[in-house]
């Protein structure tokens, strides 16, 4: 019993650190439960992927595919408090405009938006959204949910594959962003490789690969410029490979829609 309370309380605190959703329950604060959360992070992708899918088939019944897609998406920002998203933003500022490993942690630590991270989070935001709508309704919500659940968990494979830069106490992030054990990730890739089972197709698990490859080089990048990463750089890995996975899902359904149509001309 003891064992399941304190799960439930790791739990719990990663909904309330990654996520705006309440908790109902007063969480008991330690840095351990904050670095053991982590494992959760798939589970919250689970949850903000499935509200944003049914707000976008809620609003699907009454308005345009493309509005709906949009409204969904504004739903996963004020879930989460575009948490991910401001990351990007600072690790596109930061290595635009820093040539040292001081300067790009002193201007990701900067909370302005300069030219880069607008120019930056724009253009992903808009590639998100275009890649969403041509994603068909029918597979719209298990690519969302699939995009969240296992974009999340490559950031938890980034804490355990990289080293945290920052040891000074100025960084937002840094009491759940150390030393994740191998354990940690085991589990939350438990729970997150299942999610691509919703497309009943074991093709699908393809998305990994190119999925993978995005994350690689990032953490690459990320180790040669500041030796290791930062909660930043966990938001840009989560909010870079979601839109990979995207693109990916909608290559797979484009690839499987071509040989349906190209075997129904063979059939005659």
């Amino acid at each position: 019993m003891l064992q399941i309370k304190q799960q439930i309380n790791l739990l719990l605190t990663a909904f309330g650190f990654f996520t705006r959703i309440p908790v109902p329950f007063k969480i008991a604060f330690s840095q351990e439960n904050l670095n053991k959360c982590n494992r959760y992070l798939p589970v919250v992708g689970l949850v903000v992927g499935s509200i944003s899918g049914l707000v976008f088939y809620l609003t699907a019944l009454l308005l345009p595919h493309s509005v709906a897609v949009i409204l969904s998406m504004i739903s996963s920002v004020l879930l989460t408090g575009a948490f991910h998203e401001d990351g990007f933003a600072d690790v596109c500022d930061a290595f635009g405009g820093g040539w040292t490993k001081e300067k790009i942690l002193t201007i990701m630590k900067d909370s302005r938006v300069g030219a880069y991270g607008a120019v930056g989070i724009l253009l992903l935001l808009m590639l998100k959204f275009t890649t969403l709508n041509e994603i068909p309704a029918d597979s719209w919500i298990k690519t969302i949910i699939c995009g969240h659940v296992i974009s999340r968990t490559m950031a938890v494979w980034t804490m355990h594959s990289l080293s945290y830069v920052r040891e000074d106490e100025s960084s937002k992030s840094k009491p759940i962003t150390k030393a994740l054990q191998l354990k940690d990730l085991l589990i939350a890739m438990g729970i997150a490789l299942p999610c691509l089972l919703l497309f009943q197709d074991v093709l699908f698990y393809i998305v990994l690969i190119p999925t993978f490859i995005a994350k690689y080089f990032l953490e690459r990048y990320f180790k040669k410029w500041i030796g290791g990463y930062t909660g930043d750089c966990l938001g840009s890995i989560q909010q870079v490979s979601e839109v990979v996975i995207y693109l990916s899902i909608l290559v797979i359904i484009h690839y499987q829609s071509s040989t349906a149509i190209e075997s129904l001309f063979q059939s005659f």
